[in-house]
């Protein structure tokens, strides 16, 4: 069994550092030689989530600059581990000083704290800061190059809920560029206007709100995954649940779906251009545990950021009293914005994964 650090089993893409550490960095073993890759590639995506960029993300200001330290050599892989780095900058730990002993509401401080017999480090959430996202996506934007060259594969994710404010039209092809022009990352713009305006307004009340990233898939072969225990779903729901403040995953109709009869819910086949399709995809392009050929669907719910201004009652472990605790420290007041990346990295790597596994995708390009 792989240690909670890593995951994977081709393509097994380790993860390391903390917060306020010096840096934080990933190890991607597994990938194909052959595949031409280089820091841009890597950069781009990273720049899609890191912090500081607008009013509606903390204002710790990372340049999240990666760093290839091995594994590619004259611009290609070389099949061996690709270490990746980035340098930590702009960290202000005396902001957590408080946090040895007062125990942050709706955080991992209190369990950490008791799993690791106060070894763990507090500053920034540690080893369970969102800040290691970071790490899933130099692996992810590794992942994805490799389904988009190889197989044609695309993973597109974007913020269709914040708080109660939902997207009014259903995803389409066209949307795909709209994604990355607002803050919010909604690509219908108006809506975009309304969520980040909801997101202004609770920062101001030294609050918070959660939302919902959906992720669309396509141009997957039929016969990924290893049912029973090693699903596409399991797999997809595994690696999802690793970012922060994830709540809730669903597959295509998903908690609806168990309002409707079987003949609505059923996906009809037919043909279409000689292949054989689905007429509506309300399994998420996943049936048994194994892809189908149609787009794999999701929904990810996130909750509202724990880390908020205003003042709440806690315990302080030292003295085991009751107290007011007042977090400090540069927060989101909403994490979904920047986290569409991060679920694109983790879907690629968990497909790209199973891809090696099934054959689709050979060790040498």
């Amino acid at each position: 069994m792989l240690p909670g650090s890593s995951i994977g089993q081709r393509l097994v893409l380790t993860s390391f550092g903390e917060s306020h550490g010096k840096s934080i960095g990933t190890v991607l073993d597994g990938c194909p030689a052959g595949l031409e890759i280089d820091e841009k590639d890597i950069q781009k995506m990273l720049d899609q989530r890191k912090p500081g960029q607008n009013l509606i993300s903390t204002q710790r200001k990372e340049g999240d600059i990666v760093e290839i330290l091995s594994g590619v050599f004259r611009g290609y892989t070389t099949g061996a581990p690709i270490t990746m780095i980035i340098q930590n900058a702009d960290q202000k730990s005396k902001d957590y000083e408080n946090l040895k002993t007062e125990l942050r509401p709706g955080h991992s401080d209190y369990p950490a704290m008791i799993k690791y017999n106060h070894y763990n480090d507090y500053r920034g959430g540690g080893r369970f800061s969102g800040r290691l996202t970071a790490t899933h996506v130099m692996g992810g934007a590794i992942a994805r190059k490799l389904l988009k060259v190889t197989l044609g594969i695309e993973t597109h994710s974007f913020t269709s809920q914040i708080g109660k404010i939902k997207m009014e039209k259903e995803f389409n092809e066209k949307m795909i560029k709209s994604i990355y022009k607002n803050d919010v990352r909604c690509p219908e713009i108006n809506t975009a206007k309304k969520m980040k305006d909801s997101i202004l307004d609770a920062k101001k009340k030294g609050d918070s709100l959660g939302g919902i990233i959906e992720s669309v898939t396509t141009k997957i072969p039929v016969g990924l995954g290893e049912p029973i225990f090693g699903s596409l779903e399991s797999d997809l729901s595994k690696a999802i649940f690793s970012i922060p403040s994830v709540k809730g995953v669903e597959f295509g109709s998903g908690f609806r779906g168990s309002e409707l009869y079987g003949s609505e819910n059923n996906d009809l086949y037919t043909i279409k251009n000689g292949k054989i399709i689905t007429k509506t995809n309300n399994s998420g392009g996943i049936l048994g545990g194994i892809s189908n050929g149609m787009p794999i669907t999701m929904r990810i719910a996130f909750k509202p950021a724990s880390s908020i201004a205003q003042k709440q009652s806690t315990i302080d472990i030292k003295t085991k009293k009751e107290t007011i605790l007042q977090v400090k420290g540069r927060h989101d007041p909403c994490v979904v914005p920047r986290a569409p990346p991060v679920v694109d990295s983790l879907v690629a790597l968990t497909i790209a994964d199973h891809a090696l596994i099934s054959g689709a995708i050979k060790p040498v390009l």
